[in-house]
């Protein structure tokens, strides 16, 4: 079944937009206005004039260099990366995928209310262009709404990355130590993010002892224990010995159970132990200091 317009419709069509293309643009402006969704406070009213005018003119000429309305040819690419444009400073303006959907399917009001006017007397045109007209809209509200979802999904990604950032804090202990302590699960992206904040530290602080505190982290399995001994393996490269506390007695039978050598990495029951063996291998002691009185 073919999906595209029949050739006299497209040319109605895309005539139309061509000929009345400042009264189609002051409709199109006057219906985005009234609408619930317009925000003034995220696009001015200039702005939004210059995005309108600014797209239908791009839809214009590309209607004269490709009358079938087609957004898949080549003719309508200008077309397409102008929408994109629009939609993503919507979307990250802070407009709501329904509200940047609403800019482009307003459209359909304007256009139809044109449609209306010049096939007035001819009721079976005007169904015809309507269904155009509709197909027309539909095509570059798909545009719209591609954009928003993958402009959505970059922000959650990046969030997300921004998110391991701040639940990775590199501590400098004191003089030559990091602590690192862990919090929730460890996984693939998490461990990337921990390796990478923990050598910049490393290279930043040039420590050379690491504590990896393990007390927040709720399991451990392979996996996990997989990625502790990239990290390990990540600060010796670098010249940083790593000393891993919160080792609780689950843990270690879990480790046990599952065979997984730490490999000479010195294990620690608690991050006070852990400090302690830190301080012992910088040659540094702690001692009480008596109150004069």
């Amino acid at each position: 079944m073919s999906t595209g317009f029949r050739q006299t419709d497209e040319r109605s069509l895309s005539d139309i937009l061509i000929r009345h293309e400042t009264e189609i643009a002051s409709a199109w402006i006057s219906e985005q206005a009234s609408l619930i969704s317009h925000r003034p406070d995220l696009l001015t009213e200039t702005e939004l004039r210059q995005q309108s005018r600014a797209l239908l003119s791009e839809i214009t000429s590309a209607a004269r260099m490709d009358p079938s309305l087609n957004l898949a040819n080549s003719a309508w690419k200008a077309t397409r990366d102008l929408l994109s444009e629009i939609s993503r400073s919507r979307a990250l303006a802070g407009f709501s995928p329904a509200e940047t959907a609403s800019f482009v399917f307003s459209l359909r009001g304007a256009l139809m209310d044109r449609l209306q006017t010049v096939y007035e007397e001819d009721a079976r045109s005007l169904a015809a262009a309507m269904r155009s007209c509709s197909t027309f809209v539909d095509q570059l509200g798909l545009v719209t709404t591609s954009t928003v979802l993958k402009t959505r999904e970059e922000l959650i990604k990046k969030q997300q990355e921004e998110m391991l950032e701040l639940s990775t804090p590199v501590v400098r202990l004191f003089d030559g130590v990091l602590c690192l302590p862990l919090i929730g699960t460890l996984d693939s992206a998490r461990t990337q993010v921990v390796m990478e904040s923990l050598l910049q530290k490393i290279v930043e602080t040039g420590s050379t002892i690491a504590i990896i505190d393990i007390t927040g982290v709720p399991t451990v399995d392979t996996l996990v224990a997989q990625h502790l001994l990239k990290t390990v393996s990540a600060a010796r490269l670098m010249g940083a010995e790593c000393i891993v506390s919160g080792i609780r007695p689950q843990i270690a039978q879990t480790i046990v159970h599952l065979g997984v050598e730490l490999h000479n990495v010195a294990t620690k029951a608690t991050l006070a132990d852990a400090l302690a063996l830190a301080m012992q291998k910088r040659g540094l002691t702690i001692q009480r200091v008596n109150k004069q009185a």
